[in-house]
């Protein structure tokens, strides 16, 4: 039996600065998206269903969802510019639907992409 190997991305190194640019609008709105997410839940809810004040719903739940579509669209040209799997892609999608879970999906996602940057820079030279 052989074991699958994972193919390692190499990125041309004109496309290096755009990765970059990408990471960073990437893990911008990941960040964003996933505060607005927190505090919906944690105190925009509960203000709403407990004490009947649904203003924080509105002030957060509003921009997070239209907050939202945009980081859909920079994790896709991220996710294009390294090529991450379709996997990939659904689980950096679906982390934006559940509070605290789009800081860990950035977290690996940054990594993952600094490695393919590192790799592509250390191939360049």
């Amino acid at each position: 039996m052989s074991e699958k190997t994972v193919e390692q991305v190499i990125i041309d190194p004109e496309d290096i600065q755009g990765v970059k640019g990408a990471l960073t609008r990437y893990r911008v709105m990941a960040w964003v998206v996933g505060c607005l997410l927190v505090v919906l839940m944690l105190v925009g809810l509960p203000l709403k269903y407990i004490w009947n004040d649904g203003r924080v719903v509105t002030w957060t739940g509003v921009p997070h969802g239209w907050l939202y579509a945009v980081l859909l669209i920079t994790a896709y040209d991220l996710g294009r510019r390294v090529k991450w799997s379709l996997k990939w892609f659904l689980a950096i999608m679906l982390a934006g639907t559940v509070p605290f879970l789009s800081f860990v999906a950035e977290h690996y996602a940054t990594r993952n992409v600094r490695a393919t940057l590192a790799r592509s820079e250390e191939a360049a030279a």
